[in-house]
């Protein structure tokens, strides 16, 4: 019980933090939404607010990367078509209410904790994509750079799109780098 109650609150602050930021991301809005116990707050997260940020920070991480897996082995393309269909579905299934909640932390604390710990979350994620990437096709020397391209290509993409209520600039991100990852992996 005390483990489903924790869990709850670092799900609810991803869903937080992507949706409306560090500053608006409390024990308030995360006991509002979760239902948890107002007692369990600082018994879960003794460390306090930057503790369950934190925890959320390396969640949204291991999500990414739990449905990364799922295009290992695919060609290149694919891959790069999945990551952006992520950042897709996100984007419809909020109807533009919710981004990155490792970009909002990135761009909103002063915690050098934080601050790592978003670092630790986007160099696992570049190498994990490098290694798709390559494993699909793309050149070894590419694969890197392709990766980086791709997060932050998606990234801008979605602030875009949230700020304009439109998909029009995450399409025509997505359009330029399916064709350039196209062009890179040897037509794999």
């Amino acid at each position: 019980m005390a483990s489903e109650v924790r869990a709850r609150m670092v799900d609810g602050a991803v869903q937080l933090l992507a949706q409306k930021g560090l500053q608006a991301t409390s024990f308030t809005e995360v006991l509002d939404l979760t239902g948890a116990p107002r007692g369990s707050v600082y018994h879960h997260f003794p460390g306090g607010k930057d503790q369950l940020v934190g925890e959320a920070v390396g969640q949204a991480g291991d999500r990414a990367l739990e449905l990364l897996d799922r295009v290992d082995g695919a060609a290149a393309e694919e891959v790069a078509a999945f990551f952006i269909g992520m950042w897709r579905t996100l984007l419809v299934r909020s109807d533009f209410g919710a981004g990155c909640a490792v970009a909002a932390v990135t761009v909103a604390t002063d915690s050098l904790e934080l601050l790592d710990r978003a670092a630790s979350v986007f160099r696992t994620w570049r190498h994990r994509l490098a290694q798709l990437l390559e494993k699909g096709g793309v050149d070894p020397h590419h694969a890197p750079g392709a990766a980086v391209l791709l997060i932050a290509s998606c990234e801008g993409a979605v602030v875009l799109s949230r700020a304009e209520r439109s998909m029009e600039p995450f399409d025509l991100a997505s359009w330029q780098l399916q064709t350039w990852i196209g062009s890179i992996a040897g037509g794999t």
